[in-house]
């Protein structure tokens, strides 16, 4: 295929050059303005003829003749164009005179190849990664057990396999299980005791629907009132959607001595901040909203043009599986999150799930809550102890358990692209910074 480039001072000069080379018919592969002009660069359509299979996809006549009157229309139009912009937008029209009907076919009959060779490649790998790791369960028995085990307590394949691979092969599963407790205690970021009490300034309760903001910012506040004193304290609420959302609030508020106020719009955050500058602590309650709700993006500008540092704590449920978690975090994560704090610890099966949200996606872990209780059921984060916690019963067998035989379809997936430290091995783990 030969591809000729024309320079001109002016689009009509460029094109005329091309019509009188390569024809009428010439297809206009690109143009754009340099210092030296004008650039073109074309080919003729006989070479287009070329690149089309011997039995092309099939198209309907009448599909083709669309194609070919568009491209001939758009090659008139661009050759009476007066000035480079227009021919900019002339050419970027959908896809124009950049294809003609022989191009269309030749793409589409070239990404059915590429699909079939991406789907063998694909089943290839996935053959001989169950072999592999089939031979593993077979040669490193030990291994599968710790396995099971990180498994069970909820932790995903992709972390699992990422830390069992790490370890030493001498060590047996109990020195396996300590170590990698070491390195997942290691790689949990947490907050020692009541950091955000202690510092005060204002903070912004996040994420979706159900997962316990209210009675956490309730909770919140207490500790703070505790510590403060009831004037030092102040909340908000953004939440006028849910029925009966702000008076959950307002009782709290009213138990805790601390006036509850409700925010509507930007305007009014930034007024009701300035008047509460003096508060050791702001506490806002946001409205719950899904990962999915085109209003989300709204509420994540409302806290960030309001021309004040407000600190976004997303609220996670412990009782959600791994892949709401993570949509979660991607959905919230735009400008920041601060920290985290895992609510209804008490209603999940494992805490594993969480953790392994919260150390893949590397967020600051605040507190934990396991109830309804205003302040005693939050605690602050241990990460030995929750550790600790989640591998301190071995789980029964239910319809998730794994057999033998089936984790090695389990765990020879492909490896992802999202990141677990596995940096150098320290004395605190096997994952690094």
């Amino acid at each position: 295929m030969k591809v000729k480039r024309y320079i001109a001072s002016t689009s009509r000069e460029a094109m005329r050059q091309v019509k009188e080379e390569l024809g009428d018919n010439a297809v206009i592969l690109s143009n754009r303005k340099t210092r030296d002009g004008v650039e073109i660069m074309a080919l003729a359509d006989s070479e287009m003829s070329n690149l089309v299979p011997s039995q092309p996809l099939p198209a309907s006549p009448s599909a083709n003749a669309a194609y070919y009157e568009q491209n001939k229309e758009l090659s008139k139009e661009i050759a009476s164009a007066e000035s480079y912009s227009e021919l900019l937008a002339l050419t970027s029209d959908q896809e124009g005179i950049r294809k003609s009907t022989n191009d269309v076919m030749t793409a589409s009959f070239a990404r059915d190849i590429i699909a079939e060779i991406q789907a063998m490649k694909n089943a290839l790998e996935d053959q001989l990664n169950a072999v592999a790791w089939g031979n593993f369960i077979q040669r490193k028995p030990e291994k599968l057990k710790l396995l099971r085990t990180l498994l069970d307590s909820g932790f995903s394949p992709l972390l699992s396999r990422r830390l069992v691979e790490k370890l030493p092969p001498e060590l047996d599963y109990e020195l396996s299980l300590k170590q990698a407790m070491s390195a997942l205690a290691f790689n949990l970021h947490t907050v020692a005791s009541d950091e955000i009490i202690e510092k005060g300034g204002i903070y912004a309760l996040i994420g979706p629907t159900g997962v316990g903001k209210t009675t956490t910012t309730a909770k919140l506040a207490a500790r703070c009132v505790i510590r403060h004193g009831a004037d030092r304290v102040a909340l908000l609420t953004t939440d006028s959607y849910r029925i009966g959302g702000h008076e959950q609030l307002r009782i709290y508020g009213r138990l805790l001595g601390i006036p509850v106020r409700t925010i509507k719009d930007t305007e009014d955050l930034q007024l009701t901040l300035s008047e509460l500058r003096n508060k050791h602590m702001v506490l806002i309650d946001t409205v719950g909203m899904s990962q999915r709700d085109q209003m989300l993006a709204e509420q994540i500008t409302m806290l960030s043009n309001c021309g004040t540092d407000i600190k976004r704590m997303l609220i996670l449920s412990a009782a959600s599986n791994g892949k709401t978690l993570d949509e979660v975090i991607s959905a919230y994560h735009k400008n920041g999150i601060y920290g985290c704090i895992i609510t209804k610890v008490d209603e999940a099966a494992s805490l594993g799930v969480a953790l392994d949200a919260v150390i893949r996606r590397k967020l600051v872990l605040h507190y934990v809550a396991n109830g309804q209780k205003v302040p005693e059921d939050i605690h602050a984060a241990n990460p030995r102890y929750l550790l600790h916690r989640i591998f301190k019963s071995t789980p029964g067998d239910s319809a998730f358990t794994l057999q033998d035989a089936e984790f090695a379809l389990v765990m020879a997936t492909k490896n992802s692209t999202e990141t677990v430290q596995t940096g150098k091995k320290s004395s605190a783990g096997f994952f690094h910074d």
